[in-house]
């Protein structure tokens, strides 16, 4: 990066902590720290939402996600707007009578406390570890940049953060991430626009767009059948998305205590609600957009000439290993496959409208077979820097649009995205230490703590359980290596495994107003767990094959079916009272 880079980034961030610091002056109790007295509006609220979903993996590795995969990836986010309904409808009004903290308090009180403890467990579990990949997200940035260790980067990058997440609490997060979407946007606009400008001359958007639908990678709606079957193993489909992605979101909005814990630092009612509306409206074209800039910039490439690895670093360190020679051979024969590509695309956009389409037919088949071709070779250089240095991680989708920012964006502007994706994680993270934190606080520490302790203390121990968390993250950050095709859909993956059980007990909570027994719903969750878990662990076997979507629903519906199950054997083997 160039100086005016390094001046832009900085000062953006440290823009960024003093505004946020400034504004997160507030009372120190739990009320202050966690929930920001619960004096904030809706739009905010909305702002704080979608700040803490989309972090830097969104910005960092949907474009490439949508460059390796297609825009299909959005279908995941189908069932959301119909979840968010729900949410309101059930989920909102009761957190809201209830003045609760945690999401988990409620149990407490519906069932018992162990339900309530094992609840807020997997939660804490799941969103623990999530938040360490997440920290592994901007951690990628540094160390493409200046060359360090991944592990030194994500001990940099997460103490960064611990400091800033302790320093204002759910205020400073809140009123952060609403000056952060505004720049993430703007940003993310910007992008997009520069990706048009520098394609060739005579190529426009539409082009772009019709060379990435030529590849297959416009495909946003997709059945999930191929030859007459479903394909129950297809990640992203309409199916899928709309049920295990409603299955999910009604998880993830609903049950998360970094969501929860949002929308309950509202007003009032209507305000937590509003935030919630607005967010399953706008989700979907935010997340469609910023697909569609991973379809601009294959296309980009298409014109350009693409990489044959993203990973710089990666591949600088393999060249100095004896698989120097091999390497480079690959990447002139990359290179040659590749180098007609570009000619092949702008004789086609130039036969644009044309009546010739034999002509048209002929020139997408060699676009194809060059792009197979290709791609094999990638697969070979993959295969050699593996072996060049074992344990590395060669999936290169995290990288792909960092690439060509770095590579391509003029001096300043490269530093403004680089910030953006810096202030996407830390929107993000910072809402999560947050929430692990006041889960920790509330669902655990303040019931079996036998201390007396004063407003004051708990705010200040709460801050400790928030560095805690912190420290649990870098920890899993070091370990996040292999974890799916790209970090959004790890994520994802690690979420199914306990979403859909946590939803259930809520749903059991909300919907069977006959089971009272904590019991029952204890081992009815456990049973539910100990199944998803087996059904991800078989088919990552290949006993079957099951799209991670689906074990959301199966969590949920197994934990309703577990339960009603129990409590009627439990009232068959309850004496009758003469």
């Amino acid at each position: 990066m160039s100086q005016l880079d390094w001046i832009v980034l900085i000062a953006t961030l440290l823009g960024i902590i003093t505004y946020g610091l400034y504004r997160s002056r507030t009372t120190k109790t739990l009320d202050g720290y966690f929930l920001s007295n619960r004096s904030m509006h809706w739009g905010l609220i909305l702002l704080s939402i979608m700040g803490t979903q989309a972090s830097a993996i969104t910005f960092l590795t949907a474009p490439g996600q949508a460059y390796d995969d297609g825009m299909r990836f959005v279908q995941y986010y189908f069932g959301l707007p119909i979840a968010m309904i729900i949410i309101c409808i059930f989920f909102v009004p009761i957190f809201s009578r209830m003045k609760v903290y945690t999401a988990y308090e409620y149990l407490g009180s519906r069932f018992d406390n162990k339900t309530r403890s094992l609840t807020s467990f997997l939660f804490l579990l799941q969103r623990g570890l999530s938040t360490g990949i997440s920290v592994f997200a901007p951690s990628i940035i540094l160390s493409s940049l200046l060359g360090w260790d991944i592990y030194w980067t994500n001990i940099f990058m997460g103490g960064l953060l611990i400091i800033y997440t302790i320093s204002g609490g759910a205020k400073a997060v809140a009123y952060t991430q609403q000056l952060q979407l505004i720049i993430i946007f703007s940003g993310m606009f910007i992008a997009a626009y520069m990706l048009v400008k520098l394609l060739p001359t005579g190529v426009a958007f539409f082009d772009a767009l019709k060379s990435g639908g030529n590849a297959g990678k416009i495909n946003v709606i997709t059945s999930g059948f191929a030859n007459g079957k479903f394909n129950w193993g297809d990640q992203y489909n309409i199916f899928s998305g709309i049920i295990g992605g409603f299955f999910l979101a009604l998880s993830y909005f609903g049950t998360d205590q970094s969501q929860v814990g949002r929308y309950l630092t509202a007003k009032n009612l209507k305000e937590s609600k509003l935030g919630l509306i607005m967010n399953g409206l706008v989700k979907v074209p935010m997340q469609f957009l910023i697909l569609l800039i991973g379809v601009l910039v294959f296309a980009f490439y298409q014109f350009k000439g693409a990489p044959i690895f993203f990973n710089q670093s990666l591949a600088a360190r393999a060249h100095q290993t004896v698989y120097d020679d091999e390497l480079s051979k690959l990447e002139t024969k990359y290179q040659e496959q590749f180098s007609v590509i570009p000619g092949y695309q702008q004789q086609l956009t130039e036969l644009k409208g044309s009546a010739n389409t034999i002509g048209v037919e002929a020139l997408k088949e060699k676009i194809k077979i060059a792009n197979e071709e290709a791609a094999n070779t990638r697969k070979e250089y993959k295969a050699v820097i593996k072996k060049a240095i074992p344990g590395e991680d060669t999936k290169d989708t995290n990288y792909i649009f960092l690439r060509f920012v770095v590579d391509y964006l003029p001096a300043g502007l490269v530093g403004l995205l680089i910030a953006i994706i810096f202030l996407a994680s830390w929107g993000s993270i910072a809402a999560a230490l947050n929430s692990l934190a006041s889960s920790t606080m509330i669902d655990f520490h303040k019931r079996f703590s036998k201390i007396e302790a004063n407003e004051e203390y708990e705010y200040r121990l709460s801050k400790w359980y928030t560095f805690g968390w912190g420290v649990f993250s870098i920890i899993v950050a070091m370990f996040a290596y292999d974890l799916g095709n790209s970090l959004i859909e790890a994520v994802n993956v690690l979420g199914s495994l306990f979403y859909g059980v946590i939803l259930g007990v809520f749903l059991v909570a909300f919907l069977f107003k006959k089971i009272k027994n904590g019991t029952v719903v204890f081992w009815a969750a456990i049973l539910a767990e100990i199944l998803v878990l087996s059904v991800f662990v078989f088919s990552k076997m290949g006993f079957f094959n099951l799209g991670f979507l689906w074990l959301n629903p199966i969590g949920a519906l197994s934990v309703m079916l577990f339960a009603l199950l129990l409590n009627l054997c439990l009232k068959k083997k309850s004496p009758t009272i003469m």
